[in-house]
C-alpha cells in the first residue's frame, strides 16, 4: 500500500486495475485534520492510494469519478453463442406472435391514478 506521487500515473493505474477486475472497490476518504484527501481502488491483491492537499485535484477527482462511473454502468454480460436454427421446424407466424405479446402486457388503469378534489373556496 505504497501512495503513488503522480496523479497521471494514479489514473491510468486506477483505471487499468477495473479494466482487469470489475470487483475492484474505489474509496474516498477525507481527513479534515490534516486537509488531506485519499483516494484508494483495490482488489484484494493490488492496492493504489494517492494523496492530495491541493482543491486543484477535485477537478481531476471528478474526472475520474465519472471515468469509473461510466465503465461501471456499460459492464455488459458474455453473450452465448446463439442457438443453431433447425431448418425442419415448422417457423412461428406473424398471428402467433402478436397474440403472446398481447397476453403478456398488463392491462393499464387510468393514467392519473384518483381525481383530486377542489380545495375549499375562499368567500
Amino acid at each position: 500500500m505504497v501512495y503513488i506521487v503522480s496523479w497521471q500515473k494514479f489514473q491510468q493505474a486506477a483505471e487499468d486495475l477495473y479494466d482487469r477486475s470489475p470487483q475492484a472497490r474505489y474509496t474516498v476518504k477525507w481527513k479534515s485534520s490534516d486537509g488531506i484527501l485519499v483516494l484508494k481502488i483495490t482488489d484484494d491483491t493490488t492496492c493504489l492510494k494517492y494523496k492530495a492537499r491541493s482543491s486543484i485535484i477535485l477537478n481531476r477527482f471528478e474526472a475520474l469519478n465519472a471515468s469509473l462511473m461510466y465503465k461501471m454502468q456499460n459492464r455488459r454480460p458474455q453473450l452465448v453463442a446463439p442457438a443453431v436454427v433447425d431448418p425442419i421446424a415448422p417457423s412461428v407466424s406473424a398471428a402467433d406472435t402478436s397474440v403472446s405479446v398481447s397476453q403478456s402486457a398488463p392491462a393499464a388503469g387510468p393514467a392519473g391514478g384518483k381525481k383530486k378534489k377542489g380545495g375549499k373556496k375562499k368567500k
